[in-house]
């Protein structure tokens, strides 16, 4: 494989794709000059282009130097991106990868119309970091691919390998669910600023408690409520705060949301014309 073929394209380099760019530059997977970013409006690329990153707004162009192609355009975009793609991609190099919320493997393939190896992907955000929780699937049967996929995202944050009809819960629980947490800890340093910390403080409190909480569960694999337990104790301050959110819906509005998410995700893509 030439080192061209051997480039990494992102095809719309929004906030997900920019964010897998800078994660794989980071991990040391490609070179930022190994990474080519597409956008219709290439300008608003200039500070990656500044960042070494190669810019353009040809998508073939981008998919004929390639060997991996992330699709991160929206889903309305996505058809006509495949349209434009479609007598680019070669079935015997590309690896397709797909971000786009709610476009099954065989509906990208269909509208291809060529057997190319296609894995979807749903990262979260904090991939520019290297602290993504990603979900991959695919229907190919080229475990290769899958393998090259995953090492691609181990690199950068955690990685589990499901089924494709559980592709759009992941997307409720991983990608929408950042922000999720996020809100959660934007209303804890509120609470912070009530009770008598300075913003910036209060910000920074919330934010590595909770870096703390999920680390206790990611590193030692326990249950949440286990390490609840260890910081509840009777008639103390932690239940009555615990209990008082209950009795206000904490638990119940974050399902709800996480739900409502999926539930949309799901309608994200719907294709108006026939494949």
């Amino acid at each position: 494989m030439s080192a061209e073929v051997s480039r990494l394209a992102i095809l719309g380099a929004g906030n997900i794709g920019r964010a897998i760019a800078r994660g794989v530059a980071a991990a040391g997977l490609y070179p930022a000059g190994k990474i080519v970013l597409t956008r219709r409006t290439v300008e608003h690329l200039h500070d990656m282009k500044s960042d070494g990153f190669a810019v353009t707004s040809n998508n073939p162009d981008a998919v004929r130097s390639a060997g991996i192609i992330v699709i991160a355009v929206t889903p309305q975009q996505l058809n006509a991106l495949l349209a434009e793609i479609a007598p680019i991609v070669d079935a015997a190099r590309h690896t397709l990868v797909s971000v786009v919320s709610g476009a099954s493997i065989a509906e990208i393939r269909a509208r291809l119309g060529k057997d190319v190896t296609i894995v979807r992907a749903m990262p979260n955000t904090a991939i520019a970091i290297r602290e993504s929780m990603t979900c991959l699937a695919t229907n190919s049967a080229d475990e290769g691919a899958i393998t090259k996929v995953q090492e691609l995202f181990e690199a950068m944050g955690k990685v589990v390998v499901i089924e494709e009809a559980l592709m759009i819960p992941a997307t409720a629980l991983c990608a929408c669910g950042i922000a999720f947490f996020l809100r959660a800890i934007r209303a804890a340093s509120q609470g912070g600023i009530e009770i008598g910390f300075h913003a910036e403080d209060a910000l920074l409190m919330a934010a590595q408690t909770a870096r703390g909480a999920a680390s206790l569960l990611v590193e030692a694999g326990n249950h949440p409520e286990m390490e609840v337990d260890k910081v509840t104790t009777p008639q103390g301050c932690t239940i009555s705060g615990l209990n008082q959110m209950e009795h206000h819906g904490f638990s119940s509005a974050l399902i709800k949301g996480i739900v409502t998410s999926a539930e949309k995700a799901a309608v994200l893509y719907a294709p108006k014309t026939s494949v």
